[in-house]
C-alpha cells in the first residue's frame, strides 16, 4: 500500500480512500503497527486519507426490524466513531503531518464530541495513561481532520464551534442523497449570517487549500460561478426521470433493515446478517 501512496503521488493524487473502520473488514485495525508503511507514507506525501461513511461495509443496526431510515437517519453518525477512533490513536501523534476526511460524515455532532473529549483528557488523561503533550483532543481534531457535509443547517449556526477552516461542502451526486442540481439553492438557505470569507472557504477555499488542486488554474473564476457554469450547461436536461416501467415497484409497506438484508447481495452484509440471525434464504421479500 506505501508503494501504491507513493506512486500515485508521483502523478499528482492528493487524496486516497480508505475504509473508516478496517477491523469490520477483517483486516487489522488503525491501532496495529500492521499499517505504519502506509501512515507513514500518506504523512510524507501530505496525502489525504478520506474515510467515507459505510465504507466498513457494516451499517448502523439498532434493529433488523427497524425501518431502512432509521439506518440512514444514523448512518452519518458511524463517521463520529472513526473520528472519535483516530483522535486517541497512536497514529496522530507518530505521523504528525496526517489528515484525514470524514466524506459524508456531517458536522452538527462535531461541537459536542470535542468539548466531550477535552472533558474526559481533563479528567482522566492519568489513571488511563493518557499524554497528548500541551495539547488538547479539540485542538488536535482541529489540526488532523477535514470535516464535509451535504446539508447540515444546524452544524452551520455551530461553525464557530466547529473551526470554519476545516469544514468542506459536498453534494454527493450521484447518490439519492444527493442535493444536486439543487445544490446552490440549498445551501443558500442554511448559511444565514456567514461572511463571504467564510462562504468561500467551506464551498471550495477549504478544499483547494487542503487538497492541493487549484481548479482556477484550468478555468478563471469569473467563469466558475454557479451563473457561468449553469449557462454553459443549458443543453443538458437535469430534471427528474420518470421511474422506469417494470423496473421500480414501491414497497407496500416500508422496508426494513431486516428486508435490506435479506435482498443484500455482498459477502460482508450475508456475514452481518448472519451475525444478526437472518436466514437470507427463509426471509420473504415485502409485498
Amino acid at each position: 500500500m506505501a508503494a501504491e501512496v507513493h506512486r500515485v503521488a508521483d502523478r499528482g493524487v492528493r487524496a486516497i480512500t480508505w475504509s473508516e473502520n478496517p477491523e469490520k473488514l477483517g483486516v487489522p485495525s488503525f491501532h496495529n503497527e500492521h499499517w505504519d508503511p502506509f501512515w507513514r507514507a500518506c504523512d510524507e506525501r501530505q496525502m489525504v486519507i478520506c474515510l467515507h461513511i459505510g465504507s466498513s461495509s457494516a451499517v448502523k443496526l439498532p434493529s433488523i426490524e427497524a425501518p431502512f431510515m432509521t439506518m440512514m437517519n444514523l448512518q452519518p453518525t458511524a463517521v463520529m466513531d472513526t473520528a472519535a477512533d483516530l483522535l486517541w490513536s497512536r497514529v496522530i501523534r507518530e505521523f504528525p503531518s496526517i489528515r484525514f476526511a470524514l466524506s459524508e460524515g456531517s458536522i452538527g455532532w462535531i461541537p459536542y464530541l470535542l468539548e466531550r473529549a477535552d472533558y474526559i483528557y481533563e479528567n482522566h488523561n492519568i489513571w488511563t495513561g493518557t499524554d497528548l503533550g500541551d495539547q488538547l483532543p479539540s485542538e488536535i481534531f482541529r489540526e488532523h481532520f477535514l470535516a464535509c457535509f451535504i446539508e447540515d443547517a444546524a452544524g452551520l449556526r455551530l461553525l464557530d464551534l466547529i473551526g470554519s477552516d476545516i469544514v468542506c461542502l459536498e453534494t454527493d451526486y450521484p447518490h439519492s442523497d444527493s442535493t444536486w442540481p439543487h445544490s446552490p439553492e440549498r445551501l443558500v438557505k442554511t448559511l444565514g449570517d456567514l461572511d463571504r470569507a467564510t462562504v468561500d472557504a467551506i464551498t471550495h477555499g477549504n478544499a483547494i487549500r487542503h487538497f492541493g488542486f487549484d481548479p482556477f488554474a484550468h478555468i478563471p473564476r469569473a467563469e466558475a460561478t454557479v451563473g457561468a457554469l449553469r449557462a454553459r450547461a443549458t443543453h443538458v436536461d437535469v430534471g427528474p426521470a420518470e421511474p422506469r416501467p417494470g423496473v421500480f415497484r414501491p414497497p407496500a409497506r416500508p422496508l426494513t433493515l431486516l428486508d435490506m438484508l435479506t435482498k443484500a447481495d455482498h459477502p460482508l452484509l450475508d456475514d452481518q446478517a448472519a451475525a444478526e440471525g437472518v436466514d437470507t434464504e427463509a426471509t420473504e421479500e415485502p409485498a
